[in-house]
């Protein structure tokens, strides 16, 4: 089967939203994928991106099993992990020429970086490393050190110090951080890449409200935790992983408000789910190395009821509206501490209760790229909330609204979650948005 047919059914296969996900590439058709992918955006993207932070030469070393999280993403679909000292150089000759892609390393990194050391010329590694950096003569040598982004501080402290006691003094003095290139490489996506990743969210969804289901939730007997295991198993079943263990929680009127008052830390486990219940869920994958993050409610019916109450819809309306403020403030170049201030500002002015804590999604569940917000600083976050928005870059966002349920004698919080992208012509929700409650069963 020819991969494009393969991902013209994979297409159709998901284009239902009653669709059961029933059609995941096999290991080796996900090879070609990741393969093809990454090997575009070494050619073309990398390029682009060493230009615009000024850095012409990118180093990045690491050992088995200790990797930098960039190179992680950088590893073809073959290589696991890196293999004994794995060192990476990218170069930018400028004008016309194609980036090099180097590898200084007893093999080549698959087919796309070229093994570049001869231990007939060089037995030492780390000499190999600087003849190639002399034989360029770079302007700026970046490696990757941040002191708000863990995922560009990858060099580990052992491998800064052999190479800048290897690097000749008038080198030293032209390594400088790649933390704004190491976050560029991570944070943007390719035109391939938006592509599939709906079909991923989708995914995402479908398997969430599986498991949110009568088919696997029965009131007074299924536990959260049990909740939780089966999409555990759902995601394992269908041949995906996922990056986190899913959280599932409960609202409901004979609870008082101390629910709303819990940390995230402090949800109780084993509670059994009862009819009137409000249920919450937190859940992602990983799937194609990109990541899903997604928060809904479903209502679970009482005897009586045929629908989900019209108090709990028009609660989910306001956390919808909390959501379409903060993303009308996605601007270029705006810092993701300047997205959340004004955002809750605005919230503030339309009377909106609530709290506001996105970040970056793709390559990794929480991923590089500008903070806005966290559950606990509501103020903005330092460092990783001023850096700025970029085209082309993914997002969670995540966000509570609440609401004052005079039929519960509470106050609700609705807690969503939902991917997308800013693209170049704004913001899009990757696979839409939960607008409606959904019930549990789904229909009486």
């Amino acid at each position: 089967m020819s991969r494009i047919f393969t991902f013209f059914l994979f297409i159709i296969c998901f284009a239902g939203l009653n669709a059961q996900p029933t059609l995941i590439l096999n290991q080796q058709e996900q090879a070609k994928v990741i393969d093809e992918i990454l090997e575009d955006r070494l050619d073309n993207l990398l390029p682009e991106l060493m230009r615009r932070e000024g850095i012409d030469m990118w180093v990045i070393i690491s050992r088995e099993y200790n990797e930098d999280p960039v190179m992680k993403t950088m590893l073809p679909s073959t290589w696991l992990s890196a293999r004994r000292r794995t060192m990476m150089v990218f170069y930018d000759k400028g004008g016309d020429h194609p980036l090099e892609k180097i590898a200084i390393a007893r093999y080549d990194v698959g087919k796309l970086l070229k093994g570049a050391w001869d231990l007939n010329v060089f037995p030492d590694q780390w000499e190999a490393l600087v003849e190639v950096i002399k034989d360029r003569n770079p302007k700026k040598i970046g490696i990757n050190k941040s002191a708000y982004f863990a995922l560009a501080d990858g060099l580990v402290n052992t491998e800064y110090e052999q190479l800048m006691e290897k690097l000749p003094a008038d080198y030293k003095k032209r390594v400088t951080t790649a933390e704004r290139l190491a976050i560029a490489w991570l944070e943007t996506r390719s035109e391939r890449e938006l592509q599939i990743y709906p079909m991923i969210c989708h995914l995402g969804h479908q398997i969430l409200q599986e498991g949110l289901s009568e088919k696997n939730i029965h009131p007074g007997i299924t536990t959260t935790t049990e909740v939780e295991w089966q999409l555990r198993q759902l995601v394992i079943d269908y041949g995906l992983q996922t990056w986190f263990h899913p959280s599932v929680s409960v609202q409901r009127a004979a609870q008082g408000n101390q629910e709303f008052l819990r940390s995230f830390s402090r949800r109780p486990d084993q509670e059994v789910i009862q009819m009137g219940d409000l249920l919450h869920v937190d859940f992602g994958i990983t799937y194609l190395r990109l990541n899903t993050d997604q928060q809904q409610h479903f209502y679970v019916l009482k005897p009586d009821e045929k629908e989900v109450p019209a108090y709990l819809q028009a609660a989910l309306k306001k956390g919808n509206r909390l959501q379409d403020i903060l993303t009308t403030n996605f601007k270029a170049g705006r810092t993701g501490n300047e997205i959340l201030s004004a955002a809750l500002d605005q919230a503030k002015a339309e009377g909106i209760t609530g709290s506001i804590y996105t970040h970056p999604i793709g390559l990794h569940g929480h991923a590089a790229g500008p903070a806005i917000g966290m559950w606990d600083k509501q103020q903005g976050v330092p460092g990783t909330g001023d850096y700025e928005l970029y085209p082309n870059t993914a997002y969670s966002i995540e966000l509570f609204a609440a609401s004052e349920i005079p039929a519960w004698g509470k106050t609700v919080r609705i807690m969503l979650e939902e991917d997308g992208v800013y693209g170049k012509t704004g913001f899009y929700f990757l696979d839409h948005r939960m607008e409606k409650i959904l019930s549990i069963p789904r229909s009486r």
